[in-house]
């Protein structure tokens, strides 16, 4: 992968967001990484040659700055990862409304607000726009219910960002919506399946192997297909 390949990460201070820059790092790309305070980049500032950018991606005039930051900018992979998982425990009889809202905000409007200010910005042709989806967005998937509220807003997610490519009108425009598997972070868990070595190396190969295939398509880090 030549180095003149450039990639952002939406948050990017730890997790599968850190471990996307790190082997992105490996593989020869420029890499720009967001975090909400640049002054505390923890592990993502031992990264060599990574151009940091602060960005809260719920505020909208933050968004706005870094589009102004970015001009000029070539994209050739724009990937969405920050996220949370909402408040604990998921009780939809106790759950406070502001809670819901962040939660739907953070994973499902928020990511779409980036993409729009972003997508003129990649490449034509061989371009990737990634989002961190989830298997449990799935609305055939019965599992998750103990996080029902995040497996919603994942499935909201999914289901904006389908109207974002039409919306998008860029049939070039490889669209991802990334499911990394049970991975061992702080939201996955010590119990999870794989690492975020794994999972991460895993996503990058097959966004290696989907660029310049236009079109959105739901799958997980090894390439398998995952129902709507």
């Amino acid at each position: 992968m030549s180095t003149s390949r450039t990639a952002l990460i939406i948050g990017a201070s730890r997790g599968l967001g850190l471990g996307l820059v790190q082997r992105l790092h490996e593989d020869g790309w420029n890499v720009i990484a967001t975090v909400r305070d640049t002054s505390k980049p923890g592990a993502l500032g031992e990264v060599p040659g990574v151009r940091i950018e602060a960005l809260e991606m719920n505020d909208t005039r933050q968004l706005d700055s870094l589009k102004q930051r970015l001009q000029g900018e070539v994209l050739d992979l724009v990937f969405v990862n920050a996220g949370v998982i909402g408040p604990l425990p998921q009780d939809l009889e106790t759950v406070q409304t502001q809670d819901i809202g962040e939660l739907f905000m953070t994973n499902a409007v928020a990511p779409i607000r980036v993409a729009r200010r972003l997508v003129g910005l990649i490449r034509e042709g061989t371009g990737v726009l990634a989002f961190m989806s989830s298997a449990l967005g799935s609305v055939a998937i019965p599992a998750g219910n103990e996080v029902c509220l995040y497996k919603a807003s994942k499935a909201a997610l999914n289901s904006m960002i389908n109207t974002f490519v039409v919306e998008s009108q860029r049939p070039d425009l490889c669209v991802l919506a990334m499911h990394p598997g049970w991975v061992r972070t702080d939201m996955g868990g010590e119990d999870a399946d794989i690492d975020v070595l794994t999972s991460t190396g895993g996503m990058l190969a097959q966004i290696k192997a989907h660029r310049g295939q236009g079109g959105l398509r739901y799958i997980n880090y090894k390439g398998d297909a995952l129902t709507w």
